[in-house]
């Protein structure tokens, strides 16, 4: 791959390549990667049409662009934290692995974490990335304020309060190049993690309030055959309970550790068996010391108001046999309500349904328009990361104050320079 230059700036370009699971090739001519934000400036100020890459973890064109991309991953990572606002400030290249290492360093944590933590926390952010627990919002629920630069290259803060705020945080990219994330903190937190086998589907559906409460942070596993999900793993603050239940509503307790998926070494997988940890090596299910898999896999998530997660519930165990030959592991966790414009936890407890396909695109794309139309009454809000069938028309139905963003974007956006295919496609910049 060639390598130029950009004497006056620092910054560097290069072809943009494939993204985390070598599913999608970025189609924009060149990807920059300043190393200051005066570079970053100058990159976003003269390109017709640009846009904002972070960690590639996502599985569609949502970074694409049909100009150039920008990379932050060579500016300095920043994370200046403030125990007595209870805020920290962090450049939005920084993983949630090292900013939660600095926080815990700092005697800090976050409330939440999502399940690697190699993500960056911009990118989690613009998608409404988040972890699980019946009382917890997503990763982008935490921001106070954002700064980003904007069409013309200049810097801007939208903070808590402002009036277009709560449009601007889960944004798809589509405001600008955020280059800073201010966050809510709390005092650090020790959680134990336990992992137990054998709850039947029917065991979890007649206590299904009871199970996803049973822990600060709960998942429970599935691949939609049988009578049993395959496992749940309970995230217990150890201020909340010292101990863990022998069973939960007939599982019973892992007695070695274990992995989500059988054919995974269990060593990537956070400590288990109630050894008590800080929160970010326990929230995650994968080790930040560990690099994580080489993406064989696709992955599908959809978020429905609780009161109707038991009737997705059912219809997933009548697609079982469809589709899962192409799952390693369907994981259900919950999530509350925020007020973010564009997040799929908007005005709305929820609950979350995440596929793990295997890489078998083409098959995972029929089964995608499969699950849609099973799920098609049920209001389902896909994740803007991870594949998905929904139109422009579907997804503007989905959320009540999606004209409200659209016209922000235009506002703020109105020579398309931030737009691509994918916006588009979901009708924000159509």
């Amino acid at each position: 791959m060639s390598t130029s230059t950009t004497s006056s700036t620092g910054t560097t370009t290069t072809a943009p390549g494939v993204n985390w699971a070598r599913n999608y090739a970025f189609s924009a001519g060149t990807l920059h990667r300043p190393t200051t934000l005066d570079g970053l400036r100058a990159v976003v100020g003269s390109t017709a049409r640009v846009r904002a890459v972070g960690t590639r973890h996502c599985f569609n064109d949502i970074a694409d662009s049909p100009g150039d991309m920008v990379t932050l991953e060579a500016l300095p990572v920043e994370v200046e934290a403030d125990s007595a606002a209870g805020a920290v400030r962090v450049s939005s290249a920084t993983s949630y692995g090292v900013l939660a290492q600095r926080l815990q360093d700092a005697g800090l944590a976050l409330a939440t974490m999502a399940s690697l933590p190699h993500i960056s926390v911009g990118g989690a952010v613009a998608t409404a990335t988040h972890g699980s627990g019946d009382r917890t919002q997503n990763l982008a629920a935490a921001v106070r304020a954002v700064e980003l630069v904007t069409a013309d290259g200049d810097v801007r803060r939208v903070q808590r309060g402002d009036g277009e705020f709560a449009g601007s945080v889960v944004a798809l990219g589509s405001l600008g190049v955020v280059t800073h994330l201010e966050l809510d903190v709390l005092p650090t937190y020790d959680v134990r993690q336990d992992v137990y086998s054998g709850l039947s589907f029917e065991a979890f559906t007649e206590n299904f309030d009871a199970v996803t409460s049973a822990a600060y942070s709960v998942s429970v596993y599935t691949n939609w055959i049988g009578t049993d999900t395959t496992q749940v793993w309970l995230k217990t603050r150890t201020s909340d309970a010292a101990e863990a239940p022998a069973e939960l509503f007939g599982a019973v307790r892992a007695g070695e550790p274990l992995h989500p998926l059988p054919e995974v070494d269990v060593r990537n997988a956070t400590e288990q068996l109630g050894v008590p940890g800080p929160w970010h090596e326990r929230l995650p299910h994968f080790r930040f010391s560990f690099a994580p898999s080489n993406g064989e896999e696709l992955q599908v998530e959809y978020l429905v108001a609780r009161e109707n997660a038991l009737a997705v519930v059912a219809a997933l165990r009548e697609l079982g046999p469809s589709i899962a030959p192409l799952l390693h592991m369907c994981e259900i966790r919950t999530v509350a309500a925020d007020d973010l414009w564009l997040s799929n936890s908007h005005q709305r407890d929820s609950v979350a349904f995440h596929f793990t396909y295997k890489q078998r695109q083409a098959e995972v794309i029929a089964a995608i328009a499969e699950v849609e139309a099973a799920l098609s009454g049920l209001d389902v809000r896909p994740h803007w990361g991870k594949l998905f069938a929904a139109d422009a028309q579907r997804i503007a139905g989905l959320y009540p104050r999606f004209d409200d963003a659209r016209a922000l974007v235009a506002r703020h956006d109105p020579r398309r320079k931030f737009a691509n295919a994918y916006t588009d496609r979901v009708g924000l910049t159509a």
